[in-house]
């Protein structure tokens, strides 16, 4: 018997979280590859980050009204320069957003 035994099991439901702004790009950049090699296509929920490995699922959470969305990371950028963290598609950013604010302050948390 496990007389006295307590058993706690804690639940991950994110790897790390990030916290900072974030912008979108769109329609200029359909038919080009990305990064990873995929063509963009803004419509799609994706993004590009710049350390996060090329595939990896993440929730980004719009910090101001909660509304979160799930993209890939198929790209990097050069907008951490202006002090931003991720770049999303204009698809993924106006589920979470409104696109002409142009960006917002985000929560990452990686899912896969």
């Amino acid at each position: 018997m496990f007389k006295g035994l307590l058993s706690v099991f804690i639940f991950v439901t994110s790897l790390a979280t990030e916290v900072g702004n974030a912008s979108w790009y769109g329609e200029s950049w359909n038919g080009r590859k990305t990064a990873s090699g995929e063509i963009f296509d803004s419509s799609k929920n994706t993004c590009a980050h710049n350390k996060l490995k090329m595939g990896t699922v993440i929730k980004v959470t719009n910090i101001e009204n909660g509304k979160s969305v799930t993209c890939k990371v198929n790209d990097r950028g050069g907008f951490a320069k202006y002090g931003r963290i991720l770049d999303m598609s204009k698809g993924s950013f106006s589920v979470i957003g409104n696109v002409n604010k142009g960006v917002i302050k985000v929560r990452i948390d990686i899912i896969k």
